[in-house]
């Protein structure tokens, strides 16, 4: 694990009034430190009990959302914790976490007292991430001692590395105006990734077969997320503002002068109205599509209520509703009477969800074993989960197995040297560099002693930078290496592979569904999708583990019932179809709120295992 701090600090004992106390110092400090000491670099990797964490952040959230929630919300009536309730729970889980790995340092364990920050520190700093966009927040070390009540008449909120980001301009608070020539349409999806518009534009390319008139909003703040033209041949598609993304500022209401209120974490009392002060930082700066600002919220509900008003459709149609731009769009249907669908764009586990909830009325599922979570996380008092498939899988079948083994065979294939008889295909997340490079080495070091000759190809995910494997691309000895143009991605090279690795990637459930072999790979604890659960993958979290694996796979392999792939995900290739004629159904019976018939409405024109209410 790579350090999560952004400076060289430690910590050490000292005394206050004769109680223990603990001091931030610079890191040359502890050379000469004759008292308990430590650098927070080490207390960084302090292993933490996964149960444990989550309690601590469920705690901390209710009781912030107890004293908080109601201190900001849009005109519309989103209140701000509500709207950015999952870069809020991230950046509360980094609090639990520090708490926690100082809680499992022995000398402060069995010595707590209070923390003294380093001076001049920020208070809320950035962790290293592989993503292009994502801004991933962390509170510091000084921040923690803030949290606890130490005093920071010298401490800025952000760190060096947040005010040195380039600034960017403050656009007019007033919408910009709607373009011109917009018509009614039937649905209004919204998508800022590429596996959202891949989930959605089928479903509209359906809709529009059938005359039904749809309309994608694309909000990526990434150029390499953006929907081309050419992608949606035949649906209307329309761009956010240009300078929408760009809004930032003070949040009204977050600034809390320090009270008594606080919340108990691991023995810890964090003071509430310092967390809020320290929460602002988030919402003050742009992090994209991904983490809007608060001043962006607020517009672009204005803007989405316009869309709306002029639009009138009798569906939105989302395949993320829980981070802000997706509980915004939920929030703003369900004000303007329109039903709102949500399309699982990515494999769930129970650990998965940065934060548990559903926020639309029909809720779309991969999978028999996704609706167990589908109805414990859904919120709208009308909620129903439909088992329907993936639509982005509905093309899988059409894939060149043959083409992409070439593409696989040309990308390893160096100077003089042959493509390896046999090719790996990693599909990554974007982790942390440190996180990646444990992958990485688990992974090549497994292939190097299997049976045969591997090469492995990296598919990075969509939202990383391929410069984050350059180091591994010209690592001396070994099995080859190579990466996989972003243009291409996992899906266009998969097909090709003898095996697939991966944690979590969506990539394993096509790879399984195409009858690739999957490897979960991480340390033994690490999430994955858990597809070996269901005998779909084998669990890797050594390198033994990986070249068993890999030499194994010359045996004849027994196929897969079709009802043990359902599980995972239901594949016919008409899921697109499906949810089509689900929000077409869902549209021509005018749902009414707390129309209790909805149950029995939905069986008879949902088969069984293909339909199911959340009530």
């Amino acid at each position: 694990m790579s350090p999560r701090t952004t400076g060289g600090l430690g910590l050490v004992r000292s005394s206050l009034a004769g109680k223990p106390a603990w001091a931030l110092v610079e890191s040359g400090v502890l050379a000469h430190a004759r008292t308990d000491h430590v650098h927070t670099a080490e207390l960084e990797k302090k292993a933490v009990d996964k149960q444990v964490l989550r309690a601590g952040v469920e705690g901390a959230m209710a009781a912030l959302d107890r004293y908080g929630a109601s201190l900001a919300s849009t005109p519309g009536g989103a209140g701000w914790l509500h709207v950015q309730h999952v870069p809020v729970r991230r950046f509360v889980a980094e609090i639990v976490r520090k708490l926690l790995a100082l809680n499992a340092w022995a000398p402060f364990a069995s010595a707590p007292g209070p923390l003294s920050l380093a001076p001049y520190e920020g208070l809320v700093g950035l962790r290293s991430s592989s993503s292009r966009e994502y801004l991933a927040y962390t509170v510091t070390w000084s921040g923690v001692a803030y949290l606890l009540g130490a005093a920071a008449p010298y401490n800025p909120t952000r760190s060096a590395q947040l005010r040195n980001r380039a600034r960017t301009r403050t656009a007019n608070a007033e919408p910009s105006p709607l373009p011109l020539n917009l018509r009614r349409q039937d649905v209004l999806a919204l998508s800022w990734t590429s596996r959202h518009a891949a989930t959605l534009i089928p479903v509209l390319i359906e809709l529009a077969r059938d005359g039904h008139k749809g309309l994608l909003l694309d909000l990526a703040t990434d150029a390499a997320e953006r929907c081309s033209a050419g992608s949606v041949t035949g649906i209307e598609l329309r761009s956010a503002p240009s300078d929408l993304f760009t809004l930032s500022g003070t949040a009204e209401g977050l600034h809390r002068p320090d009270d008594e209120h606080a919340v108990h974490i691991g023995g810890h009392n964090v003071q509430l109205a310092r967390l809020v002060r320290l929460l602002s930082v988030l919402l003050e700066t742009s992090g994209g599509c991904t983490q809007p600002s608060w001043r962006t919220v607020v517009r672009a509900e204005s803007w989405l209520d316009d869309m709306l008003s002029t639009t009138r459709p009798h569906t939105v149609l989302l395949s993320n509703d829980t981070s802000p731009l997706g509980v915004l769009a939920a929030h703003a249907a369900e004000r303007h009477g329109a039903n709102s669908v949500h399309v699982q764009h990515g494999a769930w586990t129970a650990e998965s969800a940065a934060w548990p909830a559903l926020h639309s009325r029909d809720i779309i599922v991969m999978g028999d074993r996704d609706l167990a979570l589908g109805r414990a996380w859904a919120r709208h008092p009308d909620a129903e989960v439909h088992v329907l498939g993936q639509p982005r899988f509905d093309v899988l079948a059409s894939l060149g197995r043959l083409a992409q083994r070439r593409y696989l065979e040309k990308l390893l294939a160096r100077e003089e040297r042959r493509a390896p008889a046999r090719i790996a295909v990693w599909a990554c997340q974007s982790f942390s560099p440190g996180h990646l490079k444990s992958h990485a080495d688990l992974l090549l070091d497994g292939l190097a002693k299997a049976d045969g000759d591997w090469g492995l190809v990296i598919a990075p995910h969509p939202a990383q930078g391929a410069d984050a494997f350059a180091a591994l691309v010209k690592r001396d000895g070994g099995p080859p290496v190579a990466v996989v143009d972003p243009r291409i991605g996992a899906r266009g090279c998969l097909a090709g592979a003898d095996a697939l690795a991966s944690a979590y990637s969506t990539c394993g459930i096509e790879a399984v569904l195409l009858g690739v072999p999957v490897l979960e790979i991480g340390p033994p604890g690490e999430r994955t999708l858990d597809l070996a659960g269901h005998g779909l993958a084998i669990r890797c979290d050594g390198t033994g583990d990986v070249a068993e694996a890999l030499s194994g796979l010359r045996e004849a392999r027994t196929p897969i019932p079709q009802g043990t792939l359902d599980a995972v995900c239901r594949w016919r290739g008409d899921s697109a179809a499906r949810v089509a004629r689900l929000i077409t159904d869902r549209a021509a019976s005018a749902p009414r709120v707390g129309d209790s018939t909805h149950q029995d409405a939905g069986a008879s024109a949902w088969p069984q295992d293909e339909g199911v209410s959340v009530r």
